[in-house]
């Protein structure tokens, strides 16, 4: 079974540092967490107005099973080329690539904030195929957007509890929490807001007697948390959309350590929609100089409209999804990733 842990400002996997004594280009990557968004590995739509959206061209249908199957099926890839860790999310994200208006429901909380058996199914098997090959999963519970169908305050601390208890029963140790994806974007529930989420961090911490690391992200565009998440947060958690210039990913990392109540938790960004992976300045090894970890979200070429269904040639947040690495924006983060982790 794998086990995450923190120690100061690094990671640990097993009892040992990630990346033990790697380093490249003179950056220390030992203690840091190399991650992809890979939040539609469950997805499903229970709209059935909206669901005929991501139908796959082969089969002209909607598949939520194959989807997984696929995702599962090339972790191992991943993990060759040294990628550590995957984010997850029981509310997905925009199938679109980016989108305000969100009709599909891709929910695994009920109303009442009840966990729906089929999505809490295929969130197991894909925590557990993640922890079978040594990786951790950055889970998040609720994403903006679909926080709206749980009916109140009550239903999203229930989900919360149901989440937290999930993990709980599923006895992984591979797992950091994450309460919500940019609490600081459009949620509904006050309680999923920048000013309170901290009480959603503080009650899985006290659920799950301190075993669940838990945190929260911000959106991009150099935003900083706030104080008490900076002191209640076991890590930190970044995102660098937004950002073109790398230099502001270094700024974003320094002012983040220079927010009051940040303890020296680990500073991770689990979604950075910049690329360049062919130059000596990107936002990837900018925020490795920083020894802040890094995650890899691709939105797709056609991301943010309906010219992206179907397409299952693109990025790794448009359904249907193609979880190979099949096209050259994926090809040169993973051979980045290898030959940072594991070329001699």
């Amino acid at each position: 079974m794998t086990r995450v842990e923190i120690h100061g400002d690094d990671f640990w996997i097993d009892s040992a540092p990630t990346y033990a004594g790697r380093t490249w280009r003179d950056l220390r990557l030992e203690g840091l967490l190399l991650n992809s968004r890979m939040v539609q590995a469950t997805f499903d739509d229970l709209n059935p107005r909206t669901r005929g959206r991501w139908a796959y061209p082969d089969t002209g249908e909607w598949d939520s099973e194959r989807n997984l199957r696929e995702f599962v099926g090339m972790l191992p890839v991943y993990r060759e080329h040294g990628l550590l860790a995957i984010t997850l999310n029981f509310q997905g994200g925009s199938p679109e690539g980016y989108s305000r208006d969100q009709p599909w429901e891709n929910s695994a909380f009920g109303s009442d904030g009840g966990l729906r058996p089929a999505y809490a199914d295929r969130m197991r098997r894909a925590i557990a195929a993640a922890d079978n090959r040594g990786m951790v999963v950055i889970l998040g519970y609720f994403y903006q957007g679909q926080d709206e169908r749980l009916a109140d305050e009550a239903a999203v601390v229930r989900a919360v509890d149901a989440a937290t208890d999930f993990v709980l029963e599923g006895g992984w140790r591979n797992v950091l929490v994450e309460i919500n994806n940019e609490c600081n974007t459009r949620y509904e529930h006050s309680v999923l807001q920048p000013a309170r989420v901290h009480e959603l961090i503080q009650r899985v911490q006290a659920r799950s007697g301190g075993r669940l690391l838990t945190s929260t992200s911000y959106g991009g565009r150099g935003r900083v948390p706030e104080a008490e998440v900076a002191r209640t947060a076991d890590f930190v958690l970044l995102h660098g959309n937004g950002t073109s210039d790398p230099e502001l990913i270094a700024d974003q990392v320094r002012r983040t350590r220079d927010v009051a109540g940040y303890r020296g938790q680990p500073i991770l960004f689990n979604e950075d929609d910049h690329f360049d992976f062919d130059q000596a300045r990107n936002n990837f090894v900018t925020a490795l100089r920083e020894h802040a970890s890094w995650g890899f979200f691709d939105p797709g070429a056609g991301a943010g409209g309906a010219s992206a269904h179907g397409n299952y040639v693109d990025g790794y947040q448009l359904v249907p999804v193609n979880w190979g690495i099949n096209t050259d924006r994926k090809r040169a983060f993973f051979d980045l990733v290898r030959s940072m982790t594991t070329s001699p």
